[in-house]
Parts: structure tokens; C-alpha cells; sequence
């Protein structure tokens, strides 16, 4: 197993200085991780770093609350595409899941996936820590059917990340034709080895090299 290349290598906090992308995307290339994921305003660089290279461009979209409208996520999308981007996890409207609003949450996603259609993979981040057992699927089905081509457990910024049961549920409720994506509290590569058993296509970490090089990291993420 080339773990290495099922690895979001991320770099998601507010306080994130371009000297620290530029380490990011230097470390993508040497472990050949499948992407660096990053917030929209770090997409150009880490583009022009890393255009030459196989590793992917992946930043978030609504986040990291998905509170802000279709209209502007669709937008969100659209800039980080011309901007280099070629995947985009979006957050969902938790607050419009959670009040059973299944319309304007399937509306939420389709919007991104079709800003994104045909020039970026769209992995839709669900929040798992925040939701029932019901609404992790509902939001997985809603996920399938407005045609995003990822499911993804968290954001990192809640009150909780991925876990081996959730992963499993997840799969179970998007089939094997969908990706499934474990982010949050995976710090080492025992942790990254189970959400993969337990059927997840790809890791989100800041701890990318410590999974690779089987030791542990405090990261938060």
C-alpha cells in the first residue's frame, strides 16, 4: 500500500504563512502525497509550486462552518478552479441538514459540483461529530445524489474528527463507486491504516509525513 499517495497533505489554519505553504507543497513533492490541501487564498501559489508535479491542488469551500449560501460557494468554486484548484471539499449546511431542509442541502452541493464539473473533484465534508446517526446518512445520500464524487468526515475545526465507525458507515451508505475521505484526529499510520480498512480512498492530515514515516504528531488536524 502507497499510503503516501492516498494522503490530503493540509494546512488549514488561519494563522498559516506562505513560508509554511511553500514548506507544504516542498513536502508534497518528496513523499509524493496526492495533494496539498489549503485554504482558497494559498491556491495560486501552491499551484505555481507545484505545477510541474503530479501532486493535486485541493482547497475548501464554505468553510469551515458551511453557512454561506449556494450562490457564494458556487462562486468559492469557480475562483479556486480559475485559480488552479482541482479538487474542493465543501462544507454542507449543517444547520439546514439538521432542520431537515433536504432540498436546499442537496441544492448546497449540486451548486459546487457543478461550478466544479468537468474541471475539479468535489468531496463534500459532512461533519460527522456534529450529526446523528440518520443525518451522517441522510447527508451521504444527499452527497451521491447531487453527484459529488467524495464523502468527507470533518472539517478539523469542530468538536471531533474521523472515526473507523463513521468511515464504515459512510461507505456502507455511499456504495464502492464513491470516495471516502477520513480528516481529523489522523495522527499516525495505524489510525491511517484503519480509516482505510474500514473503506476510506483518502486521508486528510497535517501529519502526512508522521503517518508515512509511522510515528505520531500532536497535530490538532
Amino acid at each position: 500500500m502507497n499510503i503516501a499517495q492516498m494522503i490530503d497533505h493540509t494546512a488549514l489554519k488561519p494563522a498559516t504563512t506562505k513560508e509554511e505553504i511553500v514548506k507544504l507543497c516542498e513536502e508534497a513533492k518528496e513523499y509524493t502525497f496526492a495533494s496539498v490541501c489549503v485554504n482558497p487564498t494559498w491556491v495560486a501559489t501552491s499551484f505555481e509550486l507545484l505545477k510541474d508535479t503530479q501532486v493535486k491542488v485541493c482547497t475548501v469551500i464554505g468553510f469551515p462552518l458551511g453557512a454561506s449560501t449556494p450562490e457564494t460557494k458556487a462562486f468559492e468554486t469557480k475562483n479556486a478552479i480559475d485559480n488552479g484548484a482541482t479538487e474542493v471539499d465543501m462544507v454542507i449546511n449543517i444547520g439546514a441538514l439538521k432542520s431537515k431542509d433536504y432540498h436546499l442541502v442537496e441544492e448546497d452541493i449540486r451548486a459546487v459540483v457543478e461550478a466544479a464539473k468537468g474541471k475539479a473533484l468535489t468531496k463534500v465534508i459532512i461533519e460527522t461529530c456534529l450529526l446523528t446517526e440518520e443525518e451522517k446518512k441522510q447527508a451521504c445520500e444527499l452527497s451521491v445524489k447531487a453527484g459529488a464524487d467524495f464523502v468527507k468526515t470533518s472539517t478539523g475545526f469542530s468538536t471531533g474528527g474521523a472515526t473507523v465507525e463513521d468511515i464504515a458507515l459512510m461507505r456502507k451508505v455511499v456504495g464502492p463507486e464513491i470516495g471516502v475521505k477520513a480528516s481529523g484526529a489522523v495522527r499516525d499510520r495505524e489510525t491511517a491504516i484503519a480509516m482505510i480498512e474500514a473503506g476510506a480512498t483518502r486521508i486528510g492530515a497535517s501529519s502526512g509525513i508522521a503517518i508515512v514515516n509511522d510515528e505520531t504528531s500532536d497535530s490538532d488536524y
